[in-house]
């Protein structure tokens, strides 16, 4: 018996909304426009895909990214940028890589239900780490999308990590608000807009 396989590809391409690239030229400089542009190009190469090739390219695009600490970054010591903010600053901390990996995943299809984002300790940092974990059925092992470990792999896999708890992107506001009772930066204290940068899809 032979099986026919047709896999349908989407006529719609993902384009940055209009004013975006100049607004982050403006505030982040003239290279910042070009990581945008190339987030972009991910996208479209990705939107095709199986979901699990998805979680691959996304995470390798935003490991390229150096870490840095929200000190050296922000000034303070715990800040959560939006996407926009990851890209034009080209550098942030664990929870900067999940929260750009997480809406980017979510405008590539992969359904939010999937999606959590996971405080977890790493042992062999000794420190609180963040990372993004996906659950394919409710009951699977969760793979984990992480930006100390580029590899991703299943959580019984990770025994570096210790996981404290999850919450999903539909909580991200208010698990900011609560972060283990740290003090919040007075830009944070108002419900914002976490995905600033506005990519949507449209027909060829």
């Amino acid at each position: 018996m032979v099986v026919l396989a047709i896999t349908l590809f989407s006529t719609a391409e993902f384009t940055i909304a209009d004013g975006i690239l100049s607004k982050i030229e403006k505030e982040y400089g003239s290279f910042a426009p070009k990581r945008a542009l190339a987030l972009l190009k991910m996208m479209n190469r990705a939107k095709d895909v199986s979901e699990l090739d998805k979680l691959e390219k996304v995470n390798d695009f935003f490991n390229n990214t150096p870490y840095h600490s929200d000190q050296s970054v922000w000034g303070v010591s715990d800040y959560w940028a939006t996407r926009l903010q990851f890209i034009g600053k080209d550098k942030g901390d664990c929870e900067d890589f999940v929260i750009a990996k997480y809406f980017t995943l979510k405008e590539l299809g992969v359904p939010t239900s999937k999606l959590y984002m996971t405080y977890a300790k790493s042992l062999k940092f000794n420190v609180a780490h963040m990372v993004l974990t996906y659950y394919e059925t409710p009951k699977s092992v969760p793979l984990v999308l992480d930006n100390y470990n580029y590899k991703i792999l299943p959580a019984n896999q990770r025994s570096d990590l210790v996981p404290v708890y999850s919450f999903s992107g539909d909580d991200l506001f208010n698990a900011k608000q609560a972060q283990l009772g740290k003090m919040l930066p007075a830009v944070t204290k108002q419900k914002r807009a976490w995905d600033e940068l506005k990519i949507e899809k449209k027909e060829k």
